[in-house]
């Protein structure tokens, strides 16, 4: 008997755990941070070999291992030192290659949550944006391999959360890390003095002080790229650099890849991107594909559209996505033609998170829809828009990803010979 009530008392402790937990505004991202770390634990060592642009970093993180410096001049040194630093701690393995892409992804998925609540947007809103973010063909492969985006995105989040949160210094450091990780991270810049700019446009003026701090983000973006170069650079090279001559060289070495003196199949326009982007293989067993999910990339303008009509509306969550989206992605158009900048479609990842927020506005709308309506037609699509949608997404990143590939011979595609 004495057995028995212990049991009931454990199942009561159990039961207002699991009830606390269902209310906690977190247990449902939560969920979805452990469920993107397991399927990226479970293929981390596949492939065995580097795959795509690790062909590139993982020698030169060796080589900085090594102390002979990089290999890769064009590039600053933060987002490879992460590369080096996981060799450093789990071996010169997979795992060590692609340990702090996974990790940082894993924050990217934290921050853009963190970043849909701070815009004032519903906790449901906030996470159906976050979970097409998080199942997300190209933002899943890029937190996947080690490459340089996903640190240069995991700080261009950070920028613009804390600029959103008011801490406008540390919002500039964090600018100025996101472009020393990736030299496109400096388009968190342009995309946040739109914001700005679209706030005053707005009505919603700032306070004198808050106009100084703006201000100051503004100059310690490159004043913080400047500063923390050299240091990341002496670990690098093992000696002291310039930082100027290091900045007219990276972008020396930069602005020589252009389509006409470059030849790479998977190379594309920007425009390509949204109107008929191709899709590029990383590796072919299992398949890693640089491609948006056809479930976002398929409602890239009416998205876009919503968001604008949104926005004249004053909703706050919209103007900020329209401004991220023409500061990381519009601004490549005008860049492609003035330079002949090489580009490829993987170059659209820091723009994703912009069209999950006008797809989690647009899908909690239509779910308030089918909660204020009694009857009647409008209710019943909205009632299978969503959850068919949301299926939709989540079949398109079980074919695309690499995660289902062995598991599910039907996923499996004809790669070329």
């Amino acid at each position: 008997m004495e057995l028995f009530c212990q049991h009931l008392v454990d199942m009561e402790v159990v039961k207002q755990l699991l009830c606390r937990l269902s209310k906690w505004e977190y247990t449902w991202l939560c969920l979805l941070v452990l469920a993107t770390l397991a399927m990226h634990f479970s293929i981390v060592t596949q492939p065995t070999d580097p795959i795509f642009d690790e062909q590139h970093y993982v020698p030169d993180a060796r080589s900085i291992l090594q102390g002979h410096g990089t290999l890769r001049p064009e590039h600053p040194s933060l987002g490879k030192l992460f590369i080096t630093l996981g060799i450093f701690l789990f071996g010169d393995n997979p795992l060590g290659w692609r340990f702090f892409s996974i990790l940082f992804g894993t924050i990217c998925i934290i921050l853009f949550y963190l970043i849909c609540r701070r815009l004032a947007m519903s906790k449901r809103a906030s996470f159906l944006a976050t979970f097409l973010l998080a199942l997300d063909n190209l933002s899943f492969v890029q937190a996947s391999v080690a490459m340089l985006d996903v640190y240069s995105l995991a700080f261009m989040l950070g920028c613009f959360y804390l600029y959103l949160d008011g801490h406008y210094v540390f919002s500039g450091v964090s600018a100025g890390l996101s472009t020393l990780a990736k030299l496109s991270g400096a388009l968190v810049l342009p995309a946040i003095v739109l914001h700005t700019a679209l706030k005053q446009v707005q009505g919603k003026r700032d306070r004198p002080w808050q106009c100084v701090a703006l201000n100051l983000f503004q100059g310690f973006g490159p004043i913080s790229f400047l500063l923390l170069m050299p240091l990341f650079d002496l670990i690098v090279f093992r000696h002291a650099v310039n930082p100027i001559n290091r900045v007219m060289t990276m972008l020396s070495l930069s602005s020589s890849l252009t389509f006409a003196n470059t030849t790479h199949p998977a190379a594309s326009r920007p425009w390509d991107w949204i109107l008929h982007p191709q899709i590029m293989f990383y590796w072919y067993d299992p398949h890693y594909i640089g491609a948006i999910s056809f479930s976002i990339w398929a409602l890239i303008i009416p998205v876009v559209c919503y968001m604008l009509f949104r926005a004249l509306r004053g909703n706050s969550a919209s103007i900020f996505g329209l401004s991220w989206f023409v500061g990381t992605y519009l601004v490549w158009i005008p860049v492609s033609i003035i330079t002949d900048r090489i580009s490829f479609i993987y170059y659209f990842y820091p723009t994703i998170g912009a069209l999950c927020i006008g797809h989690g506005l647009g899908l909690s709308q239509l779910l308030d829809v089918w909660e204020s309506k009694r009857q009647g037609k409008l209710r019943w699509v909205a009632m299978l828009a969503v959850p068919g949608y949301l299926l939709c997404h989540v079949v398109v990143f079980a074919i695309l990803s690499p995660v289902f590939a062995r598991w599910i011979p039907l996923f499996h595609i004809n790669y070329p010979a």
